[in-house]
């Protein structure tokens, strides 16, 4: 099952496939496919749907995400704006271990790397201390082919599976069950709520998006997501308001407050505190 229909190009001759982009800005839907996935961020900032959790995510930071792990690298609005000179680059691993792999992850040596591995289902960010020697292995991919990329992949999971202490990305995912017809709206439900947080939506306007009543739009959208709608909508509008805080870039804390759609200080001050643990002005000067 798929979020959204996602592909990885197949190749005949190789058993992982690495690649780069070098584009204006992210992929822009909510998506899963059956590779586990490893990126490297070069150059690019913005918010990172994954799972049932989302993160800021910057430059010099390397993710990785479970097989049919829901994700979408969201970038910054200015990336999309007309003059914007603003530009992603990544490095990505996609490898399957119930295809080509199958036999070489069954083998008893790889027992500790499988384990790891389905442990890790939810994903993970590498450590900063691990990020020189994991990026540098990814170019060693990137650089080689045959049996010697094959060789250096195998080191790349002895590298990661010997990290212990690793945070989730997320606490779960979706329901493996999830038809994709159920998943692409879902996911458009998603990308809808998470382009305009900054806006005063209603049930019934994001209950229209999915085609639902208000009332069948309720119990739809927590059975797939295991949030209501008011708090999926709160934590995209404090993840927004946690990245304005760290970045300087705002008019005050009311700004950014009004900005991200809520409609009074009070409010905003007592929803981002139940989400971080900290008010407002603590999280600035924290980070």
């Amino acid at each position: 099952m798929k979020v959204l229909p996602f592909t990885i190009p197949a190749s005949h001759d190789k058993t992982i496939m690495v690649q780069t982009e070098d584009m204006p800005h992210f992929y822009t839907h909510l998506h899963r496919h059956k590779e586990i996935q490893l990126t490297w961020i070069q150059e690019g900032e913005g918010t990172l749907v994954a799972g049932m959790n989302m993160h800021l995510f910057h430059a010099r930071e390397i993710y990785l995400f479970g097989a049919n792990m829901p994700h979408v690298f969201k970038s910054d609005p200015e990336y999309f704006s007309g003059d914007s000179t603003k530009k992603i680059r990544t490095v990505t691993v996609f490898f399957n271990p119930t295809d080509k792999l199958a036999a070489l992850f069954d083998l008893p040596e790889m027992r500790n790397v499988q384990h790891f591995l389905d442990a890790y289902n939810c994903g993970f960010k590498v450590p900063p201390q691990l990020f020189s020697d994991v990026s540098g292995r990814l170019t060693g991919l990137l650089n080689s082919d045959g049996i010697d990329q094959l060789m250096q992949f195998l080191q790349l999971l002895k590298a990661l599976s010997d990290v212990k202490g690793l945070e989730p990305l997320t606490v779960d995912t979706f329901p493996k069950s999830i038809n994709d017809n159920e998943g692409m709206r879902v996911a458009s439900i998603y990308n809808y709520i998470i382009q305009n947080y900054n806006k005063d939506l209603t049930l019934e306007e994001v209950a229209e998006q999915a085609f639902m009543t208000p009332h069948a739009f309720c119990r739809y959208f927590k059975k797939h997501t295991r949030y209501t709608l008011v708090s999926f909508l709160n934590k995209v509008r404090i993840n927004e308001a946690c990245k304005q805080l760290m970045s300087g870039s705002h008019n005050g804390i009311a700004s950014i407050a009004y900005g991200c759609g809520f409609n009074s200080i009070a409010n905003f001050n007592r929803v981002f505190k139940s989400i971080t643990g900290k008010s407002p002005r603590n999280y600035k000067e924290q980070y």
